[in-house]
């Protein structure tokens, strides 16, 4: 969670947004229980004023569009969204910072984010803003990794690692949120009251090593590790990774587990 005042669309568009393709096609489905489970949690339906901030592809979108929802998904990459508008052509899809979110107060009955507010300059300010464009007694969830200790998917982070820039002094990591405390506590930071914490169980599977090396080469965090190590460097690492998932008819299972909360503005 970055200094306030910091926003990072332009860093956050163009790293997330790199490999769009591959992101839609192989890596945002790993999280289609997640988004399946909150979406549940959350009662979205029909008539539904539904934004997913930091929306990414559209997935947790079309799922929402299909419940009969009137939605609307924001991100910082143009790239993404593009793809997001020709899955979801009845939705509206903006492009920004989480922290300035372009509508009017109470806008929306619930509010996701799906890994995203973390990603934003200013994280609490972020979150701050998804309260103000929920409506009063509004719901939001926030899903995050869920505990690196339990989770074997916690070793494909953590193989980039040595490829990435230093973080700066005092930087949250990927799992800055996992604990279920400090997720309360963020989320009543931004004026939510947290309702609820659970854990949805989305394993990541790949058809093989390669899919997998593209579909995790397509986050924002393996482009800042390309940069700084380059290409070679961080398919390597990947591939390193997966090997310990490989099952016997040569696709690849790894155990992933998210955290979500459920709390009401």
């Amino acid at each position: 969670m970055a200094a306030s005042g910091q926003t990072t669309a332009g860093v956050n568009g163009t790293l997330w947004g790199s490999r769009a393709n591959d992101w839609a096609e192989l890596q945002e489905c790993q999280c289609l229980p997640v988004y399946v489970a909150a979406l549940d949690r959350l009662g979205v339906g029909a008539g539904t004023r539904y934004l997913d901030a930091g929306c990414g592809a559209g997935g947790a979108v079309r799922i929402a569009a299909d419940r009969g929802a009137q939605v609307t998904g924001f991100d910082a990459s143009e790239a993404l969204l593009a793809i997001a508008r020709q899955r979801v052509p009845g939705g509206v899809f903006l492009q920004g910072d989480l922290e300035k979110l372009p509508f009017g107060d109470g806008a929306f009955d619930v509010v996701t984010g799906f890994n995203s507010f973390q990603y934003a300059g200013n994280a609490t300010g972020a979150l701050a803003e998804a309260r103000r464009v929920l409506k009063a007694g509004g719901l939001v969830a926030i899903a995050t990794w869920g505990p690196p200790e339990s989770m074997p998917a916690a070793e494909l982070v953590a193989a980039l690692r040595p490829l990435l820039p230093a973080p700066p002094p005092g930087a949250p990591g990927p799992f800055a949120l996992s604990n279920e405390a400090t997720l309360r506590s963020f989320a009543a930071a931004a004026g939510l009251d947290p309702i609820e914490v659970f854990d949805v169980e989305s394993p990541f599977r790949y058809s093989g090593i390669e899919e997998g090396v593209r579909g995790l080469g397509s986050s924002g965090i393996s482009e800042r590790a390309r940069k700084q190590s380059g290409e070679e460097a961080v398919d390597s690492a990947h591939r390193a990774a997966l090997a310990r998932f490989l099952q016997n008819d040569g696709s690849c299972r790894v155990h992933a587990t998210f955290r979500c909360l459920i709390a009401r503005a």
